[in-house]
């Protein structure tokens, strides 16, 4: 093998390069959630080894300020090596360690890249290993994109739904069960299922990232701690929890935090869930705009796009769809989550990047669908109230309101009579007298 060729513009040096070269699978690359956390991570031990005497004031300044540039996105585009690499996440944890000492070397010298007076192992890396930096990376980078994306997207799509609820707690229409005709309802109580399943998904949320909070920062290698000073795991992760205002505190076991990886797999399922709930509102709203004139129209969706490429004037359910597809892709990174999960071998995972690439998807994907479904689809939501009236007024389900008032024999007479001549409840039961239009009138009131 030739010697390695960094690139002359790259802050990343042999060992980067070299996975770029080896793994060249996917094309797929780390998402910026992921990069970030590093970078806090990286920033805080420096400056707790500064502080412990571990590493030289201008050294630890040097890294920190570069470890910030990181964290802030800055050099996103040196993290080169595919998601598809070995299963620790050496590779990824080693591209950062030569950025950020490439980038403090800049700065302390104006040589950009190498090893010196920063080397990317004996500093940037001090006290670590990507056995128990890749782990707690996942868990910060998930849990700080779930309290500022995920929670907000499902609140506001809890509030659009909330808003119907009342907007349209006046509409009638025809309840269905089984996808066929079920007794009325009000178009205001169906749309409160679906805002109550918002709401239930941040709580999922919530409780199911509650153990991203443990941290394996400190176990080093394989749990023990090895070469890591006792004091600086503690005191970096309470200074990360500080900074990002989530509790994350270090594991009460860092053999289990380094050997499994059960908090991610539990997580990935409460996002699977939450996804799912998405689904069932998407097409639920899908199936109540169908048509709007030979389905079941009951919804009006808003216009965002030409429907169809042959068909003048069609308009798609584009945004529901799109969530559906979501769900989906979020049920596929759940199984890969799990598969991951079952491969946490004696003292390490060996997925740790494919859950990472998964986990973090996911998360970014149900808060994009959710705001969507809320900002494009829900808030623009009208209802057919005439349409919605008359296939109430066209429904056999209204005898079983008729029982208490008439009897179940006359109720089943009318049922009968309506299904074998095609009119309606309403007419039969006024023609026959069994109701007034006044009594009529409060019954449906009453639904």
């Amino acid at each position: 093998m030739g010697p390695v060729r960094v690139p002359k513009d790259a802050y990343y040096g042999p060992q980067t390069q070299r996975a770029v070269e080896n793994f060249p699978i996917s094309g797929l690359r780390f998402p910026p959630s992921f990069i970030s956390a590093l970078g806090l991570v990286k920033k805080h031990l420096a400056l707790v080894h500064q502080d412990l005497g571990l590493l030289p004031e201008d050294l630890a300044r040097a890294v920190a300020e570069a470890a910030k540039e990181v964290q802030y996105g800055k050099h996103d585009a040196q993290f080169v090596v595919d998601v598809f690499q070995t299963g620790s996440g050496t590779s990824v944890n080693m591209c950062a360690n030569e950025v950020i000492a490439g980038r403090a070397n800049e700065m302390l010298t104006g040589k950009r890249g190498g090893k010196f007076p920063v080397h990317p192992n004996d500093h940037v890396n001090l006290g670590q290993s990507s056995n128990d930096v890749i782990p707690s990376v996942i868990h910060v980078a998930a849990l700080v994109r779930a309290e500022r994306h995920l929670l907000p997207a499902l609140g506001a799509l809890h509030k659009s739904l909330a808003k119907k609820t009342d907007q349209f707690a006046h509409v009638l229409k025809v309840g269905r069960t089984h996808l066929n005709d079920a007794v009325p309802m009000r178009l205001g109580q169906e749309i409160s299922g679906w805002a109550r399943q918002a709401e239930l998904g941040a709580e999922r949320v919530r409780s199911g990232s509650r153990g991203l909070r443990e941290l394996a920062l400190g176990g080093t290698a394989i749990g023990t701690g090895l070469n890591a000073h006792p004091a600086a795991a503690p005191e970096a992760v309470a200074r990360v929890a500080e900074e990002t205002g989530i509790p994350f505190r270090t594991a009460k076991n860092r053999f289990e935090a380094q050997g499994a990886q059960d908090k991610a797999v539990e997580f990935s399922g409460v996002l699977k869930c939450v996804a799912v709930s998405l689904g069932k509102i998407a097409g639920d709203i899908r199936l109540l705009a169908s048509g709007p004139r030979c389905g079941i129209g009951e919804l009006v969706l808003p216009v965002l796009q030409p429907g169809s490429s042959a068909m003048p004037g069609k308009v798609n359910p584009v945004i529901c769809e799109a969530v559906i597809q979501v769900m989906a892709q979020i049920a596929g990174n759940d199984t890969a989550v799990t598969l991951s999960g079952q491969a946490g071998f004696l003292q390490l995972n060996t997925m740790l990047p494919v859950i990472a690439h998964n986990l973090l998807q996911s998360v970014e994907l149900l808060g994009a669908a959710s705001l969507s479904l809320a900002q494009k689809c829900v808030d623009g939501l009208a209802a057919d109230e005439k349409h919605c009236r008359a296939m109430v007024e066209e429904s056999l389900a209204l005898v079983t309101f008729l029982v208490p008032k008439i009897g179940y024999d006359k109720a089943a007479e009318v049922a009968r009579e309506t299904q074998a001549t095609g009119r309606t409840v309403h007419g039969l039961v006024l023609e026959k007298g069994l109701l007034s239009q006044e009594e009529w009138d409060l019954l449906l009131q009453s639904i």
